[in-house]
């Protein structure tokens, strides 16, 4: 997190090369994150490529209490459920609206979560609700603190461990019944 302060303020110096390893850092994951809300890669790297803009274009916003991961999610999630508004009022004006390849999606996915058992994890956590579906990817895979998380999903802190708790309670069900199919 130091070298996410650090970085940043090389850039606001006007260290390009700063700002790319800050963009090359988080890319992915803001990509795979956004990818759970609008269920199209393409979209997904077009939302995410938005967010690294919004940076550029508005870096003095950045208030250095909060961290850059949370920053970033934050402006993620605004972004896509922007997307999503726009897009649910084209869907009403145009019902013949299709979506991406949904094996697209998970190029990305495939390269994050990489091993048999992340897999498997991959695999029950998409059976949950969406909530907890973000819920999960921000404490577990990208390690933020409810705090951050409560930012992120507008939710208080008691929601936000609340969701955590089910997610995880439902994960555990959900593996448990994997290991009794496979057995």
């Amino acid at each position: 997190m130091e070298n996410d302060v650090k970085l940043y303020k090389e850039f606001l110096l006007g260290n390009q090369n700063a700002f790319d390893k800050l963009m090359d850092k988080y890319r992915k994951n803001i990509i795979c994150f956004i990818n759970g809300y609008v269920k199209n890669i393409d979209i997904a790297e077009d939302l995410a490529q938005d967010v690294f803009v919004y940076i550029l274009i508005n870096k003095k916003e950045y208030d250095f209490k909060y961290s850059m991961k949370t920053y970033l999610y934050t402006i993620a999630r605004s972004r896509a459920l922007n997307y999503i508004k726009r897009e649910k009022r084209i869907i009403y004006l145009n019902e013949n609206v299709e979506y991406g390849n949904k094996e697209d999606s998970y190029s990305i996915e495939e390269e994050i979560v990489s091993n048999e058992r992340k897999q498997k994890l991959y695999k029950a956590i998409e059976e949950l609700n969406e909530t907890q579906k973000r819920a999960i990817f921000l404490a577990d895979i990208e390690e933020l603190s409810y705090n951050e998380i409560g930012k992120i999903l507008g939710k208080s802190i008691s929601q936000t461990k609340m969701i955590i708790y089910r997610a995880r309670k439902n994960l555990k069900k959900l593996l448990g019944k994997e290991r009794m199919e496979i057995g």
